[in-house]
C-alpha cells in the first residue's frame, strides 16, 4: 500500500535528483571555458604525439625536452600565423590609400550596365529602395577598441592554459593510463582503456590528416593566386586554406574572403580596369581547386584516417551543422569516431554497431 511517506519521500527525491542535475548543469557552464581548454589541449597533444614520438625515438631527444620543444614549434607556428596578418593589413591599406574613386564609380556603373542587360533587371533601383540613410554612430570605436582588447587578454589567458594542459598530457601519458587504471571500474577497465588507444590514434590520424588536407589546399590555392598575380599571394593562400577547417561553410567565407582581398589587391588607378576580369579568375580558379579536394583529396585522406565511408562523413557533419551550428560541424568527425569506438568495445554483438565499426 502506497503511503503519504512513500509519495513524499518519492517527490523529494525526485527534487533532490533534479535539483542535483540543474546544479551539476550550472556548474559545467560556468567552467565552459575550463573544458574548452582541456578539449583544445587533448587535441594539440593528439596532434603532437607523433612529433614527440619522432624526436624521442628517431633524434634521441629525452622526454621532457621533446614535449618541450614540439610545445615551442606549435608557439612558433601561431606566433608566425598571427605576423603573416601585419604586412597584409599593411599592403591593404596602401592599396585604399591609392583607391581612384571616380575610375571604380565608372567601372562598376559599367558592370552594373552589364548586369542589367545580361539579366534584365534596375539594379539602380534596387539601390534606391535599399535604405542607406542610416547615420554612422562614432561610439562604436572606442566599444571595438575595448572588446578588442578583452579578446586579446582573454586569448592570451587561454592560449597559456592550453599550453600548460598540453605539456603534462604529452609529459605524464603513463602516468594518466596507471592513475586510470586505479579509478575505473574492473568490469569494464579493460574495454574502457582499449577504447582510449583506439580513440587516440584515430583522432591523431584524423588531426593528421586535416594538416595535410590544408596543405595540399594551401597549394592549389597559391598556384592559382600567382598565375593572376595576386598581392600577398602565400598569405592569402595559407589564410583561406585554413578556413577549410569549417566543413563546407569554410570554403564559401575563404571564397568570399579572396574576392574582398583581390579586389583591394587591384584597387590602386592602373589595374582597376583588370580588376573585375582577375576576380572572377580567381574564384574559378578556387572552385576548381575546391572541386579537387572535395572529390578527391578529402574523400581519401578522411576515410583512410578515421577508417569511415566518406557518404558517412557527409551524412554526420551535415547533420552535426544542422544541429549544433558551425561548432557541430567541426568536431562531428572526432565525436562521431570517438562514439564509434566505445560502441565497438561495449556493444560488438548490435548488429549496426557491426555494420558501422567493422573497419576499425
Amino acid at each position: 500500500m502506497v503511503t503519504s511517506k512513500t509519495i513524499a519521500n518519492g517527490i523529494l527525491r525526485a527534487v533532490g535528483i533534479g535539483a542535483a542535475i540543474y546544479l551539476g548543469l550550472l556548474f559545467l557552464y560556468k567552467i565552459q571555458s575550463v573544458i574548452i581548454y582541456l578539449f583544445v589541449a587533448l587535441i594539440l597533444s593528439m596532434i603532437a604525439s607523433p612529433i614527440v614520438y619522432f624526436l624521442k625515438h628517431k633524434l634521441k631527444f629525452p622526454h621532457v625536452v621533446a614535449v618541450i620543444t614540439t610545445l615551442l614549434l606549435f608557439l612558433g607556428m601561431l606566433v608566425g600565423f598571427v605576423l603573416l596578418f601585419v604586412p597584409l593589413i599593411v599592403s591593404q591599406s596602401e592599396n585604399l590609400s591609392l583607391l581612384d574613386t571616380a575610375q571604380l564609380e565608372q567601372d562598376i556603373n559599367s558592370l552594373m550596365l552589364q548586369v542589367d542587360n545580361t539579366f534584365n533587371i534596375d539594379t539602380k533601383k534596387i539601390m534606391r529602395e535599399a535604405d542607406f540613410t542610416s547615420t554612422i554612430d562614432f561610439n562604436f570605436i572606442p566599444n571595438f577598441i575595448n572588446s578588442l582588447l578583452g579578446i586579446l587578454s582573454g586569448f592570451g589567458m587561454g592560449l597559456a592554459s592550453v599550453l600548460f594542459i598540453s605539456f603534462f598530457f604529452l609529459k605524464d601519458r603513463k602516468l594518466f593510463t596507471i592513475n586510470a587504471k586505479k579509478v575505473l571500474p574492473d568490469a569494464h577497465e579493460e574495454k574502457i582503456l582499449v577504447s582510449l588507444r583506439k580513440i587516440n590514434y584515430l583522432l591523431s590520424r584524423y588531426f593528421i590528416g586535416l594538416i595535410v588536407q590544408m596543405t595540399i589546399l594551401f597549394v592549389m590555392y597559391l598556384i592559382v593566386l600567382l598565375i593572376f598575380g595576386v598581392e600577398n599571394a602565400f598569405i592569402i593562400a595559407f589564410i583561406t586554406a585554413l578556413l577549410n577547417i569549417i566543413p563546407y561553410i569554410g570554403p564559401i567565407i575563404a571564397t568570399a574572403l579572396v574576392v574582398v582581398l583581390t579586389l583591394l589587391g587591384h584597387i590602386g588607378p592602373e589595374d582597376q580596369a583588370t580588376m573585375f576580369s582577375t576576380t572572377l579568375y580567381v574564384v574559378i580558379g578556387y572552385c576548381a581547386a575546391q572541386f579537387i579536394d572535395n572529390n578527391i583529396s578529402t574523400p581519401l585522406i578522411f576515410s583512410n584516417s578515421v577508417n569511415s565511408h566518406p557518404l558517412e562523413i557527409f551524412i554526420v557533419i551535415l547533420a552535426s551543422g544542422f544541429v549544433f551550428g558551425i561548432l557541430g560541424m567541426i568536431v562531428a568527425v572526432p565525436v562521431y569516431t570517438i562514439c564509434k569506438v566505445a560502441a565497438k568495445e561495449f556493444f560488438p554483438k548490435n548488429p549496426v554497431v557491426k555494420v558501422l565499426t567493422k573497419d576499425i
